[in-house]
Parts: structure tokens; C-alpha cells; sequence
């Protein structure tokens, strides 16, 4: 397969991928999605999500990718390398050489005992930015007491916090539907790596940049944190309801469910009015959003029992645009939702073995002159040529260091 054209912000950014699994290849597709020449480094094995399917009806598993795979490694090429022999450590050497970006999830020394951590890789190239993505973060950056402790999605969400704020309010924890122990964590390894990306173009020096899942998903359950700060409380789950907010809640509809959130007072006011309790906009209970989150309980009930006798579609025309309000999508309204068609957030990617495309998710990040976009389906096991690569990468590598406007003196101009 050949690469797509690399129109994006990160053009000409050279990543080689170790990663598997979801965290990993999250970074990287993101990557690939700015436009970065991403190289999936694969054992002969090739990446777990391989085999994981899911495949359609009609599908030939032999030819065809999975659902799993294809979604995060569009657009990604394939080279297969054993990095335990000498031959193929000796070759992954040389494109790290003329890469920019390492991109690794093993556990905590794996590369080093095959002799290919950040130190000796650096030595090799001085400008190398090495990402790593662990459970619980590198040594490098401050030793944790589960470094050697494997992790998936679910046990970064339990020990990062979200799991304990998440579930119904007599305090079941609950995870997330979608993966975010892992979309987060390599969501923010992406941002490190553009980061030290830029550092290096500017100063020719590379660094080790570290994100742990459990790090991440504490950033993001930042809330927690303050709260037990200020007040010394230690927050449970809530429901669908908002500890500080109100009304701020997914109630039901007669027909589904719906997101209604008007904690200002003006959104209040506009939701009393469409549910013809004009009583209720400078009654003291809920004249303001603080006296409103101490009556949450009948705040509720009203709001529950107005929106149990409306339908989905009716409550979304009366209040959509003016109160925030949406309803609870499931995967066939998304297909449906024109939003969703003008935003170019379902793109088709070909299936091999199939003359019938594949749907996965767009890219969310929108650019006005260097689109970041799916640049291409995921690659087939070892599709790419390793020696193709590295000549490929070497050319480029060689303009840039000839080019008048490379920096490699140190300088920060």
C-alpha cells in the first residue's frame, strides 16, 4: 500500500509505531490523521487487534481487516521486523536514524533488554523524540510502586477515579462505555509528542516523553481532586446529575432519553417557560443555581415528570438552540445525523477482499489549510517494504539537513 498523500500539519514527520492494542495506535492514528508518515512495526505475528475482528458477513478474515484494527491504524503503513534478532534490530537502528518519532507501549523494559531503549537510541539520533505510553508511567519520570503491574482500559479508569464518581447514585462504580483508560492517555501522547516534535525542530534536540494511563485519567477526573482540596470530601458517583450544577442531567423522555442542562439562570427561566411554570422562575427554590442544587431532588422531579409526557423529538424542538439540550444518540441516530455527514466524522475506507467500503470514525480536528483527515484504510501485515522505507526516509532526512532552514545548531530562533 502505498502512503497517502501528506497534506497535513505534520507532513513530512517520520513515526515509527511499536505500539498495539488501543492506546497506542490511538497516538499514532492521530498522527497519521495530521499527516505524519506513520510505519506500524510489526512482529510476524502482527499487532493482537489482528485477530479480533469484528468482521461483516461475507468477509474473508484471511484478506479482510477487523473492525478493532482498521479504526485506529488507518492510514498507517506496515513493515515487519523480529527486533529480538540482530538483523532486525540491526535494521530498525537504521530507520531510527532518519525517524523523528519513536512511538512504544511495552511494559517497562522490554526495549531495554532488547537493547533498543531511549538512551541507545538517542545516541543513534540526537533529534529522536521517544513516546512512551505504560500503565503506570516510566522510571524516567518518577518510579511508581505498579510499574511492573500490567493495565488495560478498565484498570485506569477504577484507579485514576473515574470509576469511583461514575455509576448510580447508591454508589455502584461504573465504567465508561468507550475506552477512555486507553483514547485519553494516547489522546494526551500525541499532544506530547507534537510538543517535543516542535522543541526539537527549534533547538535539534530530542527528549523522552512519558503519559501513564493512570496519570491521564486522574487529569481528566481533575474535579475529584479540588473537591477533596477545598472541602474534604471524598466524591461518590452521582448518577447522571452534576455535583455543583442544576439542573444537569440525562432524564427520560416518553420515547428515550434526553441531556438537559440549564444551570444559568436565563436557561432556567427559558426551560420554566417552555414547561408553562412560570411560577417556578423567581420562586426562592430555584431563583438561582445554587438554590436550585440544594432542592435538586424536586428540581427533578419536576423536570422528570414534564419531560416523561413530551417526546424525544418534540422537547428537541421546542428548546434546541435556545436551552443546552441533546438527546441520548445510540450508533444508528449518529449514522443519521446530519451533523455527523457535514462534519465528515463517518468516513468510508476500502475493505481488502471486498468491493464494499467500511465506515470508522473521522477525524475530530478540523484545519482551514492543512486538513487533518483519513488518509487511507489500515495496512495489511507487512505490506510495506522495509527497505523501500528506509530509502524512502533517508532521502527526506538527507533534504532536511541540507535545507537552509534546518536548525540543528541548538538555537531557539
Amino acid at each position: 500500500m502505498t502512503a497517502a498523500p501528506a497534506v497535513g500539519p505534520l507532513s513530512g514527520i517520520k513515526v515509527l509505531d511499536l505500539t498495539a492494542m488501543l492506546a497506542g495506535p490511538f497516538t499514532t492514528m492521530l498522527l497519521t490523521d495530521l499527516g505524519a508518515d506513520v510505519i506500524k512495526v510489526e512482529p510476524k505475528t502482527g499487532d493482537r487487534t489482528r485477530g479480533l475482528g469484528p468482521y461483516r458477513d461475507g468477509d474473508d478474515p484471511d484478506q479482510a481487516l477487523g473492525g478493532y484494527f482498521q479504526s485506529v491504524n488507518r492510514g498507517k503503513r506496515s513493515i515487519v521486523l523480529d527486533l529480538k534478532s540482530d538483523a532486525g534490530s540491526a535494521k530498525f537502528r537504521e530507520l531510527v536514524q532518519v525517524a523523528d518519532v519513536v512511538v512504544e507501549n511495552f511494559s517497562a523494559g522490554v526495549m531495554e533488554r532488547m537493547g533498543l531503549g531511549y538512551e541507545t537510541l538517542a545516541e543513534l539520533n540526537p533529534r529522536l523524540v521517544y513516546a512512551a505510553l505504560r500503565g503506570f508511567g516510566d522510571a524516567r519520570s518518577g518510579k511508581s510502586p505498579y510499574e511492573t503491574w500490567p493495565a488495560f482500559d478498565i484498570v485506569a479508569q477504577a484507579m485514576g477515579g473515574f470509576a469511583g464518581i461514575t455509576g448510580p447514585l447508591d454508589g455502584t462504580p461504573l465504567k465508561s462505555g468507550p475506552g477512555i483508560g486507553d483514547i485519553f492517555p494516547g489522546a494526551l501522547l500525541a499532544l506530547g509528542v507534537v510538543a517535543a516534535v516542535r522543541h526539537a525542530e527549534h533547538t535539534g534536540e530530542g527528549q523522552f516523553v512519558d503519559v501513564a494511563m493512570y496519570d491521564a485519567v486522574l487529569a481528566m477526573c481533575e474535579r475529584i481532586v479540588y473537591q477533596h482540596s477545598y472541602l474534604g470530601i471524598v466524591p461518590r458517583p452521582m448518577g447522571n446529575g452534576h455535583p455543583l450544577l442544576a439542573p444537569f442531567d440525562i432524564m427520560q423522555t416518553r420515547d428515550g432519553w434526553m441531556a438537559v442542562a440549564a444551570p444559568s439562570d436565563n436557561h432556567w427561566r427559558i426551560l420554566a417557560e417552555t414547561m408553562n411554570r412560570h411560577d417556578l422562575v423567581d420562586d426562592p427554590r430555584f431563583v438561582n443555581n445554587a438554590a436550585r442544587l440544594a432542592n435538586i431532588v424536586e428540581v427533578r422531579e419536576i423536570l422528570g415528570a414534564w419531560l416523561a409526557d413530551q417526546t424525544t423529538s418534540a422537547v428537541v424542538e421546542v428548546l434546541g438552540g435556545r436551552v443546552p439540550i441533546g438527546p441520548v444518540n445510540d450508533a444508528a441516530d449518529i449514522f443519521n445525523d446530519e451533523h455527523v455527514r457535514l462534519r465528515e466524522m463517518l468516513v468510508e475506507v476500502e475493505q481488502p477482499g471486498s468491493d464494499t467500503p467500511v465506515t470508522i470514525a473521522g477525524s475530530p480536528i478540523k484545519f482551514s489549510s492543512t486538513p487533518a483527515l483519513v488518509r487511507g484504510r489500515g495496512p495489511k501485515l507487512g505490506e510495506d517494504d522495509v527497505d523501500t522505507v528506509l530509502a524512502e526516509w533517508s532521502a527526506a532526512h538527507e533534504n532536511v539537513l541540507n535545507s537552509p532552514n534546518t536548525k540543528g545548531d541548538g538555537s531557539d530562533g
